[in-house]
């Protein structure tokens, strides 16, 4: 049979000394949803702990312990202590929840840990060791021993989300070859409606190639040559891959110093839209100064910055 109990008597049921800010303490009428151990008996068990036989949750086994003397060893002496234990060396993040069914109230005391607990192969076990006092949960009026020395203990383990999507991208400086010079020959006999492309050459982990034009690419204005650098056509980005690159082009002067030198910041995509310059030098002033004696064009390339990124797996086909 089951009475009605005031809110006071209830609140006196559950006084225990582990209760912190780290913990919440509810009555509540749904009886724990990972296992449940009832013990008929209980003054027959011989021994300071009780494990269950394992019980599954998210892939994992788990076991549920009770010491229903209290844990000692855990300063849990004078309680009820309970535990549950992985059985496995993964790394899993589960936010516990234990029960004491009480049958005065018709309803299990629980305790929740609002900090998710981390179990691994140096800490498989977890749990409260001042779940309830034996003083409390021992005396039969109080409703937690009934019919004939029977108890029911339970766990709710819930696994925690772990990041499954994650990016982690570094801007790297330092490059065994971060430059590249080429050399065009016979540029001004270049078709002015066509583009010419280097050889490939490879900086930061990946293959890249310079496009030169001799019009202007964004006005086709043909008094001004285009640079631009893309990724090799081997390089194959992925959805929403990006690589960042920063650095400088230079048109040599093959008879001094006086380069010209212009900066380039950018982010490649898939589409391999390039980076570079629309107008790096007049031919006027290419053919004055910056064309040797044998109509070569000299151009280096130098990077300071490359980034890379590595990724989660993602089912891109699911996006497309």
């Amino acid at each position: 049979m089951v009475v009605t109990v005031s809110d006071e008597e209830t609140s006196s049921l559950c006084f225990f000394a582990s209760e912190s800010t780290t913990s919440q303490t509810f009555w509540t009428e749904r009886p724990p949803g990972s296992y449940s151990l009832k013990i008929q008996n209980l003054a027959q068990l011989i021994g300071e702990k009780y494990h269950t036989r394992g019980f599954l949750v998210n892939g994992y086994n788990w076991r549920l312990i009770i010491y229903p003397k209290g844990n000692e060893k855990d300063n849990g002496s004078g309680y009820i202590s309970m535990y549950v234990e992985i059985d496995s060396t993964s790394e899993v993040f589960a936010y516990l929840t234990f029960f004491v069914y009480n049958k005065k109230v018709n309803k299990y005391l629980c305790i929740h840990d609002t900090q998710v607990k981390r179990f691994n192969a140096l800490k498989k076990v977890w749990g409260s060791s001042q779940m309830l006092p034996l003083e409390l949960f021992n005396d039969p009026k109080n409703g937690y021993i009934f019919e004939e020395d029977q108890c029911e203990f339970g766990v709710d383990v819930t696994i925690d989300s772990t990041v499954t999507n994650w990016e982690i991208v570094s801007f790297n400086e330092n490059f065994c070859y971060p430059k590249f010079f080429f050399s065009v020959k016979n540029f001004t006999m270049l078709n002015e409606h066509l583009y010419f492309m280097s050889n490939t050459f490879s900086v930061g982990g990946k293959t890249w190639v310079l496009r030169f034009i001799r019009k202007c690419f964004s006005t086709l204005d043909d008094k001004w040559i285009s640079i631009f650098l893309h990724l090799a056509d081997n390089e194959r980005l992925l959805p929403d891959e990006r690589i960042y690159t920063r650095g400088h082009f230079r048109v040599l002067d093959p008879y001094g110093s006086n380069h010209i030198t212009e900066k380039f910041n950018c982010w490649h995509d898939q589409s391999n839209s390039g980076c570079g310059h629309d107008k790096v030098v007049s031919m006027d002033k290419l053919q004055e100064v910056y064309l040797d004696e044998e109509d070569t064009l000299s151009v280096a390339i130098e990077f300071e910055v490359i980034s890379a990124t590595n990724y989660s797996p993602i089912n891109y086909s699911a996006i497309i």
